[in-house]
């Protein structure tokens, strides 16, 4: 079992205190802190000391897959670590965002090689040829945006702005209350002129200001609304988001992101654990390169309520948030004195100690957790003990 030395992504959504109180660390830190990863992406693997030498855990896993992974996780895997393990923390919205199946990453990942893109390129898509869902669990009160709301639902809403200038923009969902007439409204807004992009989306941002002033179904949706417009004024994106479910999940509590979702988060800290991918397609609300045609692409436009999940108990103190991936799960261990869990071993591992204080013995060693710390245990050891006061998370393959 190796301790984690882990990357912190400083991306400008980030916070200044959440992730530096997390591990013991000044507050405010000196930039914003976004991400912090642990794994073995290329981008931005976490090191171990295993010996008197430190090293990747990237570099320790190519070295020796089937003993660190498994065989059935490396031989199934290519030899890689399948998951991203990340503890998010937003200060301000991320953009619109999807992330692509596996199929349109490896086919999106070998043409923008052919045309010779260098991976760091900004109007590159696909930084690997891996897929990206995702299973986001909250630690504080977190806000998200999370696939497309109902259409009924999203014409209450855009009618609800009165304002006759959207008449065009929502013809095709009155047309089709349905996935194609939504698919059909996102691509009529993302191709508007460029022209009137800014009026339009002013316009929007002035009547949610109005309609987040009163009593209304939509009330929160519009005061999202109206700090997207202050953000990103002139970004259809901000009108796009109107157009997506507002889900507050509450500690504990999670969500899966399959391919094609449209997300965004808005505030908050959590949990994230995903397929080994940095793959990213932006709808709006950024700076950054957004593909509008490889984005239309991607998109998976079926729409409805969200499903949040809750953690299965399941054995040995271990309860279980449940999803289709086979690259990862999570669960969790509510750590009382007392309980010492022997968790039945599924290949790699990695355990983030969220809360509180924790202690994994194994073969004879006992590792102090302290909250923030993180470690490595690999396929090759036995099983192991858990004990302490606190709240460890434990992402693993899922397979």
């Amino acid at each position: 079992m190796d301790l984690l030395d882990n990357v912190i992504q400083p991306y400008a959504w980030g916070s200044r205190t959440a992730l530096a109180e997390l591990l013991g660390q000044p507050t405010p830190s000196a930039t914003c802190q976004a991400e912090l990863w642990m794994g073995a992406h290329p981008g931005a693997p976490s090191r171990v000391r295993r010996g008197t030498e430190g090293r990747s855990l990237l570099e320790l896993i190519r070295a020796a897959p089937e003993r660190e992974l498994g065989g059935a996780v490396a031989s199934r895997f290519g030899g890689e670590l399948p998951f991203l393990f990340k503890v998010l923390a937003a200060e301000s919205p991320l953009s619109l965002q999807t992330h692509p199946s596996l199929a349109q990453a490896r086919e999106g990942y070998a043409r923008e090689n052919a045309l010779g893109l260098a991976l760091s390129a900004p109007h590159r898509n696909y930084k690997d040829p891996n897929h990206k869902p995702e299973l986001t669990c909250a630690l504080t009160p977190f806000d998200a945006l999370c696939g497309f709301r109902r259409a009924d639902e999203t014409l209450a809403l855009f009618d609800s702005l009165g304002l006759e200038s959207l008449a065009p923009l929502l013809a095709p969902l009155r047309e089709s209350p349905d996935a194609r007439g939504v698919a059909r409204m996102f691509e009529a807004l993302m191709t508007w002129p460029r022209e009137r992009r800014g009026a339009l989306v002013s316009e929007v941002t002035e009547a949610c200001a109005v309609g987040a002033g009163r009593e209304g179904r939509f009330r929160e949706e519009l005061r999202q609304a109206v700090r997207l417009g202050e953000l990103y004024p002139g970004d259809p994106g901000v009108v796009g988001a109107l157009m997506l479910n507002l889900v507050r999940l509450q500690p504990g509590e999670a969500i899966y992101l399959p391919a094609g979702n449209l997300h965004a988060y808005l505030g908050g800290v959590a949990v994230e654990l995903m397929a080994n991918s940095d793959n990213v397609l932006r709808g709006g609300c950024t700076p950054k390169h957004v593909d509008v045609p490889e984005l239309l692409r991607v998109l998976d436009f079926q729409c409805g309520p969200v499903r949040t999940l809750v953690a299965i108990p399941g054995q040995d103190s271990e309860s279980v948030y449940p999803t289709p991936a086979e690259e990862f799960r999570l669960s969790r261990f509510e750590l009382r004195p007392g309980l010492a869990p022997r968790p039945e071993r599924r290949g790699p591992e990695i355990l983030l100690c969220a809360e509180g204080s924790a202690r994994l013995s194994l073969a004879g060693e006992t590792l102090a957790l302290p909250r923030g710390a993180s470690v490595f245990v690999s396929a090759a050891e036995g099983a192991y003990t858990l004990e302490g006061d606190g709240l460890v998370f434990r992402a693993t393959s899922g397979l």
